[in-house]
């Protein structure tokens, strides 16, 4: 009531005030009334045409590193030039509007060119036959918007001076699809299109730039087997968003260390959504979830190593023309770690990025002879030959065999300077390479006397040998989660009380039938022989380590140094056993100086094999050489295992060992690891 009477009284002041306060009341309410009545239709439409599209971002892949930290496999920045087609909507709109001008003229001559004919004017129906159907306005946008984009890549085309092209069902789909994201026009460009493109003031209207991360292996065929390969997969991993409408490209392994620490290098995806209009064109878009990145998984590998076995296979003497068809293991016998695995033939896993291999790639990819992406080192079962003389002669002195006991190997009739043994009741002859005269273990093994292990082979029964070789776990799986790997083949127990022959018992004991084994199985074999008796898991990762960043959590370590099992002979046995093989490489006439003579100083203990390959005709259709030791012969610490399908010989492995052995020793010269501290105390065990 006082501020009414104050009016009353003609205060001319707060008449004033009062004016103003009820003037912006007043055009509050009409504000109000605009927007809630008048405007509420089209806010509704607004709406209504709105919405979002949710799109999977890839996190970037960890990388996978050496023990010494040098990069195997990395990620780089891929540029795109992209179309972002939101911005070609107008001309999109005017190109369309061209075109069905052009259609109603031509329907307007068609139409008077027949009301001429006809001397009347066309009806209702005729009229609406040379009328635009549905179909026909779909097939004019669909023809305008090939054109429009066609302009443009046409311009980035002449920008860049290369010839591009646009596939006319390819676009119609990414725009019926994936209108949401950018449509590429040409991926992974190099430096020298990038300056190209960018050097112009202006860009053609709706085409820039995009950057993308692609996977990168920078030694191209090394350890190719071992890292293993990307397949694309853009599917959610385990812990993310399932459903989004639009994924990018993305990788999964497909073998190897990228296959079984998938999980790991792989990270965690990230989201954004995307705001489009009722045409589906971006309006926004916001990153509500970040990628999170891979971690970095480190191997074992040694690359100087890696890279000198991988040099040293390809020099092996071999029966036929083209790339070398073997395997080199090298194995820290005390940790169990793996230095180098190589297989050869190689491929590129970069070839996997492309979205099509060449037709000579794929071609070679597919030979059933050469086959590049069998890891020869971990899948391949071979008979090891003379090589599994070292599990026959173990079994044989730990059953009582005195090393020094002299067996004299007869002559054969049909080359005297050779020796052979008469097998079984039919008296089946088998040859020996060494020649005839006498033999003690030492003489036997570096001569690789068939004849002497057979013979002890025999004596001491089947059984002996297939115990022996089960405590190196042959014919059994390692595990490695790689997607590589055999268990190779060793007769069970039961198999020997069920249709055994001796003949059976003579093949076993050189290591020809019935027993497979692969490359690493030899390595671990091998290492257990060097560092006493123990039968170590090989380990080929060292540890996973977050993505510095977001390092808030320990790296995942993998001890080293673990033992499967133990062979359970005495440390004499093992010493006479390492002398006859010190003796393969350091007596003139004993089969493996070929390592001695490639890294003179270093005394080097080594067992040469030849296996022969027979079809069922009991025909030679091939033969697989090997090459299994260790050194130093004082103080073991490394084994090198060489495998070679149809190599001319097993001595000729024992060359490519030596020259691994150089590069070892030159590898430990020029980068010392702190890491050996602990493989140089186990030495002296």
């Amino acid at each position: 009531m006082l501020i009414f009477d104050q009016l009353k009284k003609g205060d001319p002041h707060l008449r004033t005030l009062t004016l103003v306060i009820l003037t912006g009341l007043a055009v509050l309410l009409a504000g109000l009334w605009w927007v809630q009545i008048v405007s509420a239709r089209d806010y509704q439409e607004s709406l209504e045409t709105q919405s979002f599209r949710t799109v999977r971002i890839p996190a970037v892949r960890g990388r996978i590193l050496d023990r010494n930290g040098n990069v195997l496999a990395e990620n780089r920045p891929a540029y795109n030039i992209s179309l972002y087609l939101e911005e070609l909507d107008r001309p999109f709109k005017n190109a369309y509007s061209n075109e069905v001008w052009e259609v109603r003229a031509e329907l307007k001559q068609q139409s008077a060119q027949m009301e001429a004919k006809l001397g009347r004017k066309l009806n209702k129906q005729e009229r609406k036959q040379l009328a635009l159907t549905t179909a026909q306005k779909a097939l004019l946008r669909e023809k305008a918007r090939y054109e429009v984009v066609s302009n443009v890549v046409l311009q980035v085309s002449r920008r860049l001076d290369r010839p591009l092209t646009v596939d006319p069902t390819d676009f119609e789909r990414h725009y019926e699809t994936r209108l949401a994201l950018p449509y590429p026009v040409l991926r992974d460009l190099d430096a020298t299109n990038i300056a190209r493109f960018e050097e112009q003031s202006t860009s053609p209207l709706g085409v820039d730039l995009e950057v993308q991360s692609t996977r990168v292996y920078p030694h191209q065929t090394l350890a190719a087997h071992l890292l293993g390969s990307l397949r694309r997969d853009d599917s959610s991993a385990e812990g993310e968003e399932a459903f989004f409408s639009f994924r990018l490209p993305d990788f999964r392994g497909a073998f190897g260390i990228e296959y079984a620490f998938d999980k790991a290098l792989r990270g965690m995806a990230g989201a954004k959504s995307v705001e489009v209009n009722n045409m589906g064109y971006r309006t926004t878009e916001n990153v509500w979830s970040p990628a999170e990145p891979g971690s970095d998984v480190v191997l074992t590998l040694d690359l100087a190593i890696q890279q000198a076995a991988e040099r040293a296979l390809q020099s092996t003497p071999v029966t036929y023309t083209g790339p070398v068809r073997g395997a080199v293991v090298v194995m820290d016998v005390w940790t169990g770690d793996i230095l180098a695995l190589a297989s050869s033939p190689a491929f590129n896993p970069n070839d996997a990025l492309l979205p099509h291999l060449p037709p000579a790639e794929l071609e070679r990819r597919e030979n059933e002879v050469l086959r590049p992406i069998f890891n020869r080192a971990t899948q391949g079962s071979y008979f090891p030959g003379s090589v599994f003389k070292l599990v026959v002669g173990l079994a044989a002195l730990d059953a009582g065999l005195d090393p020094n006991e002299t067996f004299v190997v007869a002559p054969n009739p049909e080359m005297p300077s050779r020796g052979a043994i008469w097998v079984g009741p039919a008296h089946h002859k088998i040859r020996d390479l060494a020649p005839p005269g006498e033999y003690n273990f030492t003489r036997a093994l570096y001569k690789s006397s068939n004849s002497y292990f057979i013979t002890n082979g025999l004596r001491i029964g089947p059984e002996r040998i297939v115990r022996m070789a089960q405590r190196f776990h042959l014919g059994e799986k390692i595990g490695l989660f790689t997607r590589q790997e055999s268990s190779g083949f060793l007769p069970s127990l039961s198999r020997l009380s069920s249709g055994w022959s001796e003949g059976n018992t003579a093949n076993l004991s050189i290591g020809q039938d019935p027993v497979m084994v692969t490359p690493l199985q030899v390595a671990v074999l091998t290492s257990a022989i060097a560092n006493g008796g123990k039968v170590l898991w090989p380990r080929l990762v060292a540890q996973v380590e977050p993505e510095q960043a977001s390092a808030d959590q320990d790296p995942e370590r993998f001890p080293p140094g673990r033992v499967r099992d133990q062979l359970g002979v005495s440390q004499r046995i093992l010493s006479i056993v390492h002398q006859a093989m010190l003796a393969d490489t350091e007596a003139p006439d004993g089969t493996g100086v070929g390592a001695a003579r490639e890294c003179p100083g270093l005394r080097i203990c080594g067992k040469t094999g030849t296996a022969q390959i027979q079809n069922e005709n009991n025909v030679k259709t091939g033969q697989t050489t090997w090459f299994a030791s260790f050194a130093p012969y004082e103080k073991p610490r490394w084994a090198v295992v060489v495998m070679v399908e149809d190599g001319i010989s097993g001595p000729s492995c024992s060359f490519v060992a030596g020259k691994i052995y150089r590069a070892i020793l030159d590898s430990q010269r020029n980068s010392p690891r702190k890491n050996d501290t602990m493989a140089n105390a186990r030495l002296t065990q």
